[in-house]
């Protein structure tokens, strides 16, 4: 059967993600070298380019004994920390934080810093996430990191609390987790002490809507994404909840288990964290099977 493949046009990086990237292929072009403190993005493809091109991953232990050199924040953001050593060790930080990202840790700083009546700070997040990791840093990793109901034990109820997101979550979880804490404010007729703000990316809302339309309007779906991507795991369950012939690849051998067979419409998609020139390469790839 003849295959027809179309890419979603609303897939690939976000502006954060390019911005990071072109930063350090700028550098490139002109240094052998450019440390990057972690995974520049979240695949390990787009890694891989980069990595031949002289970008090095270092992990927080080596940026620690990193002496007089250059190192690239990527777009998730680090805590005030990183930034405190790199003073010490005359390191030059090349800060590509997602300005999304960087808008929202001034919030949290500046909520902290301001603190007057006691109140925590609740950050609705993936734990250890790098983003997360970077927005409870300006909390001086005070505040409370909310991933899941269970964690709504650690907050105390008899004091006022406010709500902030990681910018790449659910909106609709969001939501959910905070009409639960308004809830049990509410048992104790203090639902006044709880605040929110809603601090979720709507490239990355928008998206969760766009590709369940895409994922309803083929056969197949194949949703490309890295292994570590928390926005990959989220689009990409929308997609199965769309779409039960939903494969999750990070790359074209992947394409050799998957059975296309009485198929005749594929789909290709992927996180913000997914880079287009994959997807392109993935479809390529596609056309081999076109005749099964």
């Amino acid at each position: 059967m003849r295959l027809t493949v179309s890419i979603d046009e609303n897939s690939g990086f976000c502006f954060g993600v390019i911005n990071a990237i072109r930063t350090a292929e700028e550098y490139l072009n002109k240094n052998k070298t450019l440390y990057c403190l972690g995974d520049i993005v979240h695949n390990n493809e787009e890694v891989k380019r980069l990595t031949m091109l002289g970008l090095k991953i270092i992990s927080h232990q080596e940026f620690s004994v990193l002496k007089s050199t250059t190192v690239l924040i990527r777009a998730h953001g680090e805590p005030p920390s990183i930034y405190q050593i790199a003073k010490q060790n005359n390191i030059t930080l090349i800060d590509a934080t997602c300005p999304v990202v960087l808008r929202l840790q001034k919030r949290i700083l500046e909520e902290y810093r301001n603190n007057l009546n006691n109140k925590q700070i609740l950050i609705f997040g993936k734990k250890g996430h790098a983003e997360v990791v970077g927005l409870l840093g300006q909390t001086n990793n005070t505040g409370i990191v909310i991933s899941s109901i269970d964690d709504l034990e650690q907050i105390d109820y008899s004091k006022p609390s406010k709500v902030y997101s990681q910018t790449t979550q659910s909106l609709e979880q969001f939501y959910e987790i905070v009409e639960t804490i308004k809830r049990r404010y509410k048992k104790q007729s203090l639902q006044f002490f709880l605040e929110f703000e809603d601090t979720i990316c709507r490239k990355v809302s928008l998206r969760a809507q766009q590709i369940a339309e895409f994922a309803k309007q083929h056969d197949l779906i194949l949703f490309v994404t890295g292994e570590k991507s928390s926005n990959g795991l989220y689009l990409s369950n929308i997609c199965k909840n769309n779409n039960p012939k939903t494969f999750i690849i990070s790359n074209p051998i992947q394409l050799n288990s998957i059975d296309f067979s009485n198929v005749a419409t594929v789909g290709i998609c992927g996180a913000t964290s997914t880079p287009m020139w994959l997807m392109k390469q993935i479809a390529d790839e596609c056309s081999k099977f076109s005749e099964i």
